[in-house]
């Protein structure tokens, strides 16, 4: 047995690198990797490699991966975009997804690819965008199925079933007056056991809140982790119904937050590109250098002070490091 047959795609995917097999590597990227993986391999991977990786990308995939890479990559792939690429690659993508990329374009490329969309896809990014985006407005998806109060299960039941697909997370339908005021939630597991000729009033959920769209996104995911929530309604000040927060994007809060407080300690974005410029890296951690350089100089100074009782007392040289240290 080959030992290339105990090597992971990835692995794989490296060695065809290493030896110039183009082909290969162009097969693997599309066919063995999953969007997530082929974005941490550009992440990771040196502009020029990084490039010539995107560019063997499969159009299909290009939407998906893009979704998962850090922020100044991202920006740096989306930059040599032009609008028509834009509008091919986000083509599909959840209107949140969406506005996470839309969020990494200059204003005017921006403008210009909201204009090339259909009036209903424009007015639900439009919608999302017009919130902070560490808010729930922000971080919410248009996606929602809602169905009024005075229908019955069964035709409540065959109203799903035109839909060609639900949208993925749905664990409830909303339930909303004409007005597209938020009422309630009928989860699918009632539904689906419910006596057919019942009225969606008589067995939807009122006692769950709805998430205001201003409240800020550490807050949501607050909730969701209290409350053990796959989704929750979110709604505008005067109760309509705007879209829905899934576990997936609350997920994507708590990780930012966390790689946010991790790399922050070092003066570094969590998304920070690895290769990027010297000057550019310099800017981005000249506060953070300079504080260290300053308490360096403060422990420096504190040693001084008892530079007698060290020439004494030898052996407290060996803590000498230890206090520059704690600069």
């Amino acid at each position: 047995m080959s030992s290339k047959e105990h090597l992971s795609p990835l692995e794989k995917l490296n060695e065809a690198l290493n030896s110039g097999e183009l082909r290969q590597v162009s097969y693997t990227l599309n066919n063995s990797l999953r969007p997530a993986e082929i974005a941490h391999l550009l992440d990771k991977s040196p502009p020029k490699e990084r490039q010539l990786l995107w560019n063997m990308v499969s159009k299909d995939l290009e939407g998906e991966v893009l979704q998962h890479l850090g922020y100044d990559v991202q920006a740096d792939i989306l930059s040599r975009m032009d609008a028509g690429e834009l509008l091919q690659v986000t083509e599909g993508l959840d209107t949140d997804d969406l506005v996470d990329l839309l969020q990494q374009l200059p204003e005017r490329v921006m403008r210009e690819l909201l204009q090339t969309m259909d009036i209903q896809n424009r007015a639900r990014v439009e919608q999302v965008l017009s919130y902070d985006e560490d808010t729930a407005g922000g971080l919410m998806n248009t996606d929602t199925v809602t169905i009024r109060p005075d229908i019955t299960v069964e035709t409540a039941l065959r109203y799903i079933r035109r839909h060609k697909e639900i949208p993925e997370m749905t664990d409830s339908l909303f339930v909303v007056s004409r007005r597209d005021s938020f009422i309630g939630v009928l989860p699918l597991t009632k539904l689906l056991v419910s006596d057919p000729d019942m009225l969606v009033r008589e067995i939807m959920n009122t006692d769950i809140a709805p998430i205001a769209a201003t409240m800020l996104d550490s807050d949501v995911a607050q909730l969701f982790e209290q409350h053990g929530l796959i989704s929750a309604p979110v709604v505008d000040d005067e109760g309509k119904l705007l879209g829905r927060i899934t576990i997936d994007d609350v997920v994507d809060v708590i990780r930012e937050d966390a790689d946010h407080s991790l790399m922050g300690m070092a003066g570094l974005g969590e998304d920070a590109d690895t290769f990027a410029p010297v000057l550019r890296t310099t800017r981005g951690r000249a506060v953070w250098l300079g504080i260290n350089l300053i308490t360096a100089f403060v422990a420096s100074a504190v040693i001084g002070l008892f530079e007698a009782t060290i020439d004494k007392v030898v052996a407290l040289a060996v803590l000498m490091p230890i206090v520059a240290s704690m600069g």
